[in-house]
């Protein structure tokens, strides 16, 4: 045997190796058909609380708001079956509102979309009765612009409060809570059975880990015209109506400026 032939039979044999040594290490990093996985990393991001869509890779204020920026942290997206339960109905662009069984302040059982949000103009904010930091003031500012609405309270607009709590809420509660507020007859407050209220506040994108966590949002929207937007829940008397006004008419401008409403 000359040299030559040896070096290449050594060259063979090395390419075998190799190769054998590739497709074990496949079919280990796989366990399926050979295929090398990706390797799912966590994707840290900042959301504003009350304009899902504004994200950012870094902390900061959303432009339209001007909310602090919250750390969410989530996972590659990846397929999800989804549940074997009744659609959501669908409210507008960007809005699916699920019909879930709910009771009022007076202990009446609803169909939160049905009875309370469809071909109807609505405002809601979220609230717990236990609540003594930003619910008070939220309460405050919807008892403020129903006394500015006057009688269109009720008739061309409904304003609904949620509660994140309602494992606390009861009914008597929400009703001695919105007594509070000089509540009238077009402001419904809303509780239910956990699991029912847990869908709800997903789908509204107000559900929280805390209770004490919830934003001082406020959703605006005309079921019948498909409009719907956010705004900050404690802005001025004004600006709140005039954007109630204009939802009501189809339109929508941009969310009023971040400035409190004063006690």
């Amino acid at each position: 045997m000359t040299l030559r032939s040896l070096s290449s039979g050594l060259l063979i044999v090395a390419l075998l190796t190799l190769a054998a040594v590739t497709v074990r290490a496949q079919s280990v990093t796989s366990g399926v058909r050979g295929t090398v996985l990706p390797v799912s990393k966590a994707v840290k991001s900042f959301a504003c609380p009350m304009h899902p869509e504004v994200k950012s890779s870094k902390p900061g204020k959303c432009p339209k708001c001007k909310m602090d920026l919250r750390l969410t942290t989530a996972a590659p997206a990846t397929p999800v079956a989804k549940p074997t339960e009744a659609p959501p109905r669908n409210s507008g662009p960007g809005m699916s509102i699920p019909d879930v069984e709910v009771l009022d302040q007076d202990g009446n059982a609803l169909h939160f979309y049905r009875d309370l949000i469809k071909d109807k103009t609505v405002a809601i904010n979220f609230i717990f009765t236990n609540c003594t930091t930003i619910c008070p003031p939220l309460a405050a500012t919807f008892a403020r612009v129903q006394k500015e609405m006057g009688d269109k309270v009720g008739k061309d607009v409904h304003f609904i409060s949620i509660s994140v709590d309602p494992l606390t809420d009861t009914p008597e509660r929400l009703k001695a809570w919105g007594a509070k507020f000089k509540a009238g007859a077009g402001w419904t407050f809303v509780t239910g059975d956990k699991q029912e209220m847990d869908k709800l506040l997903n789908a509204l994108g107000a559900a929280v880990a805390k209770r004490e966590d919830h934003t001082p949002a406020m959703i605006i929207g005309n079921d019948a015209k498909g409009v719907w937007t956010r705004t900050y829940g404690l802005a001025k008397t004004g600006q709140i109506v005039g954007l109630i006004l204009d939802v009501m008419n189809g339109k929508v401008n941009e969310p009023p400026a971040t400035e409190e409403a004063k006690p």
